[in-house]
This record gives structure tokens, sequence and C-alpha cells, in this order.
């Protein structure tokens, strides 16, 4: 089972993540949503298209853009469509 956490809070843990670039991508329903917030940020890879960011918030304290996701990536990428992967301190670990 990978697990992410930060701050003390479970974030994220499944069975059936996905390996890109060193990260581990989990899919949409592994998260625990209440720990999630929409942000504005976005960014362009190349290969995977434009990805879209979460803020993380645990106990008041926001960790901002330490989750990110492809909602509409190019083809290549298409098996990581809406998984999401997490930096910033967030630890991900099996």
């Amino acid at each position: 089972m990978t697990k992410a956490t930060w701050n003390g809070a479970v974030l994220a843990e499944s069975d059936s993540c996905v390996v890109v670039e060193g990260n581990q991508y989990f899919p949409p329903t592994a998260i625990k949503c209440e720990y999630f917030q929409e942000s504005a940020t976005h960014s362009t890879c190349p290969w995977k298209g434009i990805a879209s960011y979460y803020n993380l918030v645990v106990e008041g304290q926001v960790n901002r853009d330490a989750a990110w996701y492809y909602p509409a990536p190019k083809e290549k990428a298409l098996n990581i469509t809406g998984y999401i992967a997490f930096w910033k301190g967030v630890k991900v670990e099996s």
C-alpha cells in the first residue's frame, strides 16, 4: 500500500498508483478530499500537458500547490488522467 502523508494526516493511500518520472500518482478515489482545495496554479509539461494543482490544508496549515494532476493530459499520459502526485514536503512511501 502506497501512502501520502503531511502534517500528521494521511492524504491518500492506494495499491493502484502509477509511477511516472519517479512520482507516485494516486488514483482520484484514493485521496481524502477533506484535505484538498483547488488552486488557481497551472503548469505545462511538454509530453503530459497542462497540470492543475491542489493546496493541502491540515490542522489549519496550508501547503500551497503541494499536489498536482492532469485533468486532460496528452495522449502519451492518458493513463494518469486525474491521478494525483505530491511534493513540497509530502511524504510518499510504500
